[in-house]
């Protein structure tokens, strides 16, 4: 089956849209989601099973890293599938992802030691950095950004369903045949992946010479190292203040400026910096950076809430979620569908903003006898905040910009998502740290440091906080609550300036089928679309 109409010809080949068919993109639309399911189910399905790791190995020093390798090679490397992608096609570079990311699932499953499975988890994030962005990009190659948002919703479902479904399975396979089927189970969702793709995504590309900007590449993925070392290990290991973390925090700033300054010399860069020039583009980055950062932050502290307060199992604990799925599918998939029908997007991430924030407002105010069914409620409203916008920003960012921009576009928009989720994770881990021992030394009578430092150490782990006698069990858990109350209370200042960009960043009508390639530029002049809908008239 050929799965491209032909583009015309002309002058401006090489950007003209070579949009497929309803049919076509269904099809096409399978493989991507699995491919995306993959990448966003081993986020979450990896927690439930760390205990069992440490176990199993005796290294609870070094479990931090299990989560922080994968997170340093996925982000460090999304910028490089997007602009690699734009010089050499999609379909190639994405089944170069899927592949990477089973070979790292096949190596993790079989790791012998925590340093293997350190290693391996790596090269799973090195896949994983490009099945999310070359997903989004190749829908941007087949489908019209007015008709976008009809597809988008479904992606919405993708995050949501895995945010539901990872602690669920991982709770499931950790208690049956074991951690390293969290690992193998990845094998029949790439496999249908990689076959769908292989067979059906046939995208045109216009072959030009190439010059890949390994320096751009070297600094940007030392850039990120060093923050992610500095967020994700030194400063809640060894201090903020230490020396380490305030030489990697230096040293992050400095490869940064860098960065930039390679970026507007080199003729074929990474991330151009022209992109920022366009205020759409920008301004959404920004946007998808805060987010990430009151999202990913925060939604951690969901299960841990449902597992050591409500007493939940892992399984048990993937199951609660389902509301926030909910909320998400009946969010996300209408508010394509409309974004499709009028061609208009701005009203979504404005009131998305508001609703995370009011969720997060509402979720500040958990205690010990919270009723499930208000917690219910409260995801719900968090999941239809998310549903509004996930997906929606990166069609906005993607209208916006030039044709050959696409890939480097769509996986910065995913890189600043991440950067945020894993800077915003670090920060509110530091803060729950802090503000609970702080809280322990108000609620225990007559408080020891001791005492406070061994109640504080018993509630970062489930098991040894459930393993406490009265009354110290439930001074821990009072403590506990209260401090995640606080969590949920600092993303606000962040939603509070999204909703910001999201009403002063300008919106750009969604071209259709019909429209002609974009300006060299990237955003249209918003002057000159009011002055053609006047002529119009």
């Amino acid at each position: 089956m050929s799965t491209t109409e032909p583009a015309t010809t002309g002058g401006a080949a090489p950007e003209t849209p070579g949009y497929l068919s309803h049919k076509q993109i269904l099809v096409v639309l399978g493989g991507l989601m699995a491919g995306m399911f993959l990448a966003a189910l081993d986020q979450s399905i990896v927690g439930t099973a760390l205990p069992q790791i440490v176990s199993e190995f005796n290294s609870l020093d070094k479990l931090s890293w299990v989560v922080t390798a994968y997170l340093l090679t996925s982000t460090a490397s999304t910028p490089l599938w997007g602009k690699i992608s734009d010089l050499y096609g999609r379909r190639p570079l994405f089944i170069a992802a899927i592949v990477t990311f089973l070979a790292g699932s096949v190596l993790a499953a079989m790791s012998q030691n925590i340093e293997m499975l350190i290693g391996f988890r790596a090269v799973q994030g090195l896949g994983a950095g490009g099945l999310m962005s070359l997903a989004f990009a190749t829908i941007g190659d087949v489908i019209p950004p007015r008709e976008r948002g009809k597809y988008m919703g479904y992606f919405g479902a993708v995050f949501g369903l895995s945010s539901v479904a990872g602690p669920l399975l991982g709770g499931l396979l950790t208690d049956g045949p074991g951690w390293r089927w969290i690992f193998w189970i990845n094998l029949p969702i790439g496999l249908v992946a990689l076959g769908i793709v292989g067979a059906v995504l046939k995208l045109p590309h216009v072959k030009r010479s190439h010059k890949i900007d390994y320096v751009g590449a070297a600094v940007v993925t030392g850039a990120v190292t060093s923050l992610l070392l500095a967020v994700s290990w030194s400063g809640p290991t060894n201090g903020w203040g230490t020396g380490t973390t305030i030489a990697l925090l230096a040293a992050t700033v400095v490869l940064a400026v860098t960065f930039v300054l390679v970026e507007l010399r080199v003729s074929e860069p990474i991330i151009p910096m022209d992109l920022f020039k366009g205020r759409i583009f920008s301004g959404y980055a920004g946007y998808a950076f805060l987010l990430g950062f009151a999202m990913f932050g925060a939604l951690i502290f969901l299960p841990l809430y449902l597992q050591a307060v409500k007493d939940l199992s892992p399984t048990q604990s993937g199951l609660a979620l389902l509301p926030m799925i909910v909320g998400i599918f009946s969010a996300s998939i209408p508010s394509g569908q409309l974004m499709s029908k009028t061609g208009r997007y701005k009203v979504y991430p404005i009131v998305s903003s508001v609703l995370v924030g009011g969720a997060m407002l509402l979720l500040s105010t958990l205690s010990l006898g919270t009723p499930y069914w208000h917690l219910a409620i409260y995801m719900f409203i968090m999941g239809a905040g998310l549903g509004l916008s996930m997906q929606i920003t990166v069609t906005a960012a993607q209208n916006s910009v030039p044709r050959k921009h696409m890939g480097s576009a769509t996986s910065t928009m995913t890189f600043f998502r991440s950067m945020g989720g894993a800077i915003g994770t670090a920060v509110y881990g530091a803060v729950l740290t802090s503000r609970l021992k702080e809280h322990l030394g108000d609620i225990v009578p007559n408080a020891t440091q001791t005492v406070v430092d061994g109640l504080a150490k018993a509630a970062n782990s489930v098991q040894a906080l459930h393993g406490l006698k009265e009354p110290m069990k439930g001074w821990a858990l009072h403590g506990l609550v209260d401090a995640m109350g606080d969590v949920f209370l600092v993303s606000l200042p962040f939603l509070a300036i999204a909703l910001i960009l999201a009403v002063i960043t300008p919106e750009q009508r969604l071209a259709g089928r019909s429209d002609g390639p974009k300006p060299e530029g990237g955003e249209e002049d918003s002057s000159m679309e009011a002055s053609a809908a006047a002529a119009m008239h």
